[in-house]
């Protein structure tokens, strides 16, 4: 249960929202510092953490062999899930997946997979039979605010570092050569940028306490090549269409920026 956000706190932080400022001291487009470090858990043959300002997201990718879906006989499978620890936020609590980690797993599986970033047709190991299957855990280890973003960067970064071993078939097993391995194969980044509304303003990458207040918000996802590839709308007010396409000319501002943390 959310807790009850005292109206003092609304006013503060909206009447700075409409007068162009933060708590913080941040412009409204503008966001925390951002710093991704890769290969941090060994059992994982991919992973990654995104910090995002004090928001700390943990990412781990874990291959395995499995049967392709009936309808895609030749086509890997990409699996995501999301655990929202206890420690990590008071609200979150322990047990089956909540209505917000079930949400925010989606919403950066749907960016991944709208945007083709893996090459799902490369993980055919033998059609009908055999392919790769990627299980992506995101853990939340610290939310202050803004976990969409964190962690799209965090499952971008696992993705880019995460090894196959070879993979032969050898009388209808297949068989892994954990010597000889290969990348993931990607076609692209992909960036997140999320946005609050307050008040009467558009704020990007909103810390814990603005999205208390919000009363929309609104994620864009955006490729390296400036193609919009996938758009999650929430809060309980519309967004007027001007509204979405200003948040949308400053996501495609953004997004070198937001990529450029993953050059490694």
């Amino acid at each position: 249960m959310m807790d009850v956000i005292p109206e003092i706190t609304i006013d503060n932080i909206t009447n700075l929202v409409n007068n162009n400022e933060r708590v913080d001291g941040r412009a409204l487009d503008e966001y925390r510092n951002i710093n991704i470090e890769t290969d941090i858990i060994p059992k994982a043959e991919g992973s990654a953490l995104c910090q995002l300002g004090k928001t700390k997201v943990v990412v781990g990718i874990k291959p395995s062999v499995g049967e392709p879906f009936p309808d895609t006989p030749d086509v890997g499978v990409l699996m995501t899930n999301c655990e929202l620890l206890p420690m990590a936020d008071p609200e979150f609590e322990p047990g089956p997946p909540s209505q917000e980690s079930i949400e925010l797993a989606r919403v950066v599986d749907r960016g991944i997979r709208e945007s083709e970033m893996v090459k799902l047709d490369e993980l055919c190991i033998e059609e009908g039979k055999h392919v790769w299957m990627l299980f992506i855990d995101i853990h939340v280890i610290d939310n202050c605010g803004n976990l969409f973003d964190c962690a799209n960067l965090a499952v971008n970064a696992a993705l880019k570092t995460c090894k196959l071993p070879k993979a032969t078939v050898v009388d209808d097993e297949v068989v892994l050569d954990d010597e000889e391995t290969y990348n993931v194969p990607l076609n692209h980044n992909v960036a997140l940028s999320t946005f609050v509304k307050i008040g009467d303003k558009m704020v990007l990458d909103p810390s814990l306490d603005e999205e208390r207040v919000l009363s929309a918000r609104l994620s864009v996802g955006i490729t390296e090549s400036g193609s919009i590839c996938s758009m999650q709308k929430g809060g309980s007010k519309p967004l007027t269409k001007e509204e979405i396409f200003d948040a949308v000319k400053v996501a495609l501002s953004k997004n070198e920026m937001i990529l450029s943390n993953l050059d490694f």
